[in-house]
């Protein structure tokens, strides 16, 4: 695939900034079926080390709000600043996904890359702390590291080569997410599917020089990505709130 904006990165910053198999790439390719005009206030939700939030402002033109439990604020503003970026442009901040100190309907769209999974598997999760934050027809995009077909009950040794059974349960398939998702009364899914860039992010990942990446290493060389993808999300916040079912008085 040819990532234009992602490769305006030097591959030096992608490798000393990842934290997972390459954002750029995810996060443009998961923007590629997006409808967010520039000026749109985003949540990077989940933001990491910054590069993602980096993209979104830079080369996209939004206001991003790079929200991030793990992440340094100030490194990631001291990496925003050297990219050319301002505080007008992208605002670093450490917060809980499950406490977000945001208004109702403060962002025009929402986007995680690489870590909806960790604190989105609780199905109430989406509707009691993110999609309120969310403007009514606004979008919340997706990348989630996932299975091909989950296979929980019977997990192949390549994939055993690096993760426990434990790490591995915050992989799912589709399905699982769509069934996830659908539990959400005013979260639409406009569209979900596999994304074509996974082996191309992870090869990126896999050549880190980090105690991370080389972990991860044994498992794909031994044929991981046969069994493993990435789902792009796609979801809307209904434009209108749902009507409550009256049901009238009882009648004999």
């Amino acid at each position: 695939m040819n990532f234009p904006k992602a490769n305006t990165f030097p591959p030096s910053t992608m490798r000393e900034r990842s934290m997972g198999p390459n954002p750029l790439k995810l996060c443009e390719e998961l923007l590629s079926c997006a409808d967010i005009p520039a000026g749109s206030v985003v949540l990077d939700l989940g933001s990491g080390a910054g590069l993602t939030s980096a993209l979104m402002a830079r080369e996209y033109g939004f206001v991003v709000y790079a929200a991030d439990l793990w992440s340094n604020p100030s490194d990631n503003m001291r990496f925003f600043e050297e990219c050319g970026l301002t505080n007008r442009q992208i605002i670093p901040l450490k917060a809980d996904a499950t406490a977000l100190p945001f208004a109702e309907g403060f962002f025009d769209a929402v986007v995680s890359v690489d870590s909806y999974n960790y604190f989105g598997r609780d199905p109430k999760y989406l509707g009691e702390h993110l999609l309120p934050l969310v403007k009514r027809s606004g979008e919340l995009l997706f990348a989630i590291p996932g299975m091909v077909h989950d296979c929980h009950d019977d997990l192949p040794a390549c994939l055993l080569a690096s993760w426990t059974p434990e790490q591995l349960d915050y992989m799912h398939d589709i399905d699982w997410w769509r069934a996830n998702f659908e539990q959400t009364e005013e979260a639409e899914i406009v569209d979900m599917h596999e994304m074509e860039c996974t082996r191309e992010a992870w090869a990126d990942w896999i050549a880190c020089d980090n105690e991370y990446a080389a972990g991860d290493r044994a498992a794909v060389e031994a044929g991981a990505l046969d069994y493993l993808n990435t789902i792009a999300v796609r979801l809307k916040r209904t434009a209108r709130k749902p009507k409550k079912k009256d049901y009238g008085r009882a009648r004999c």
